[in-house]
């Protein structure tokens, strides 16, 4: 049977699979029904104010949406239901042991504050048809306004029929990073939510850094969370909604995958057997991530800078997470990359940033003769101000490919506009082996006033039964 055959079988018994679950809950369909419109939540966030006129601060309780967590906990609930009877439930769609679902999927009780439960980060592949079309968005950050002007826009083209996709070709990726640093983080994983209840098998959330409550408690989240819901927000049931989310999906037709995820490179995990399984989507927990035994394995990998040297020998560490940050950070979530070729091959700031030649040499190492990993596509690097790598975002219309063949460190201070005469970015592009994609955070936020970026990003990844003819188209949408 050819490949898209059988993921179009597969893809078909996914739907089955989710008709089956709401006939047995019931109680699944009448939240679903009680639930409003897309017009209807569109209207009522109409009113809301942008988070650049509020400065910082949350918007007047009379404006809410969702005047109640009871509100927001329909869809919530809905969606922490939905994924404990799905694929996720399935101990055959595990490599190797699945996670034991007492645990895993005990909402009540936690892997922090000293609660039962341990820390289980998770990998997926994720197996598309030939014609599948995937919708990738970046960092949201408590952006309702701008996602919403997405949908409106995939509603326009009659992509969208309100939260619901029209056909079976499209799916739709999110890199994570839902809330924090914005007021909308309730009103942002509502909307998803009700996109993934709208769209079971095909809308897809990766795990950011911020899906982690020591960060949600530094950035603004819960006090989000607690200024507009006081005792009646249940933390504990929103925090544990992320362990449902992969830190990394791959993403390919069976022969051929991008590596899909909020931060940037893991050398500690080896996703070969997860990739080699048969299945169009399965699942695999992390475990112990090998960093320094990957490093001390693959001599001259890194190059010959001694500070680079030291870097690794500084950083790299054989663990197994207890949380996203302990005992060292998980790079799927966390980790950057060098903008130009000609930078060092390792470099940190707040986190490891990877060049050219270690992530080739990562993604190498995780193909095979039969299953390669072709490219990167991530979010999550990104400042308040035009860097270097705001700058080049900017300027190819919020999606940026790392390492330019016509770039180098000497024009890192160039203009918006000098960057985009000098890249020309096309609508759609093509995706070189090795190469890393950047997505934009959307504007509504610090990072678009400090950019003076008014539009919000959404990359159409387009199959093909052969990689070379894969093709990134960007649609670039105003917002304000």
């Amino acid at each position: 049977m050819p490949r898209s055959a059988y993921s179009l079988r597969l893809s078909t018994l996914f739907r089955v699979i989710a008709f089956l679950t709401l006939l047995v809950c019931p109680s699944l369909v009448s939240a679903q029904q009680a639930l409003p419109t897309y017009k209807q939540w569109r209207l009522a966030c109409a009113k809301l104010p942008a988070n650049r006129e509020l400065r910082g601060r949350l918007p007047d309780k009379k404006v809410l949406p969702l005047p109640a967590f009871a509100d927001f906990d329909r869809a919530l609930d809905a969606y922490m239901r939905l994924e404990r009877a799905g694929p996720l439930a399935d101990a055959k769609a595990w490599v190797d042991n699945p996670p034991n679902p007492k645990v895993f999927f005990d909402f009540a009780n936690t892997w922090y504050g000293g609660k039962e439960g341990p820390f289980q980060p998770f990998a997926a592949k994720l197996v598309l048809p030939n014609d599948a079309i995937a919708l990738i968005m970046g960092d949201l950050h408590g952006d309702v306004r701008s996602l919403l002007c997405v949908l409106d826009e995939l509603n326009d083209r009659k992509i969208l029929d309100g939260f619901q996709f029209r056909d079976t070709k499209h799916r739709f990726m999110f890199l994570g990073d839902f809330t924090d640093r914005g007021a909308y983080g309730t009103e942002v994983l509502y909307t998803l939510f009700r996109l993934k209840l709208a769209n079971p098998d095909r809308v897809y959330f990766a795990r950011g850094n911020h899906e982690d409550i020591n960060i949600a408690a530094r950035y603004g989240f819960l006090d989000e969370l607690q200024a507009k819901y006081g005792q009646q927000a249940n933390i504990t049931k929103v925090m544990r909604s992320y362990d449902l989310m992969p830190v990394v999906y791959y993403v390919g037709n069976d022969s051929d995958f991008l590596q899909m995820n909020h931060g940037g490179m893991e050398p500690g995990y080896d996703p070969r057997k997860l990739l080699a399984a048969a299945g169009s989507l399965r699942f695999q927990l992390l475990g112990q991530l090998r960093q320094k035994t990957y490093h001390a394995a693959r001599a001259g990998w890194l190059g010959n800078d001694p500070r680079v040297k030291d870097l690794a020998d500084e950083h790299f560490r054989d663990f197994t997470p207890e949380a996203p940050t302990m005992p060292r950070s998980i790079g799927f979530m966390w980790n950057d990359f060098t903008v130009f070729a000609d930078e060092p091959a390792l470099g940190y700031e707040r986190s490891l940033v990877f060049g050219a030649k270690p992530t080739r040499r990562i993604l190498a190492d995780a193909s095979t003769d039969s299953v390669r990993v072709r490219a990167v596509v991530r979010a999550h690097q990104h400042v308040a101000a035009l860097n270097p790598l705001m700058s080049r975002l900017v300027a190819s219309d919020g999606v940026y490919r790392h390492w330019q063949e016509n770039e180098s460190s000497a024009d890192a201070e160039k203009s918006v506009n000098e960057i985009r005469r000098q890249l020309r970015p096309d609508q759609t592009r093509s995706i070189p082996d090795g190469s890393v994609w950047t997505f934009n955070v959307t504007p509504d936020s610090v990072y678009g006033v400090g950019t003076q970026c008014n539009f919000a990003t959404v990359g159409m990844l387009k199959l093909a039964p052969a990689f070379k003819d894969w093709r990134m188209s960007v649609v670039r949408i105003q917002v304000f």
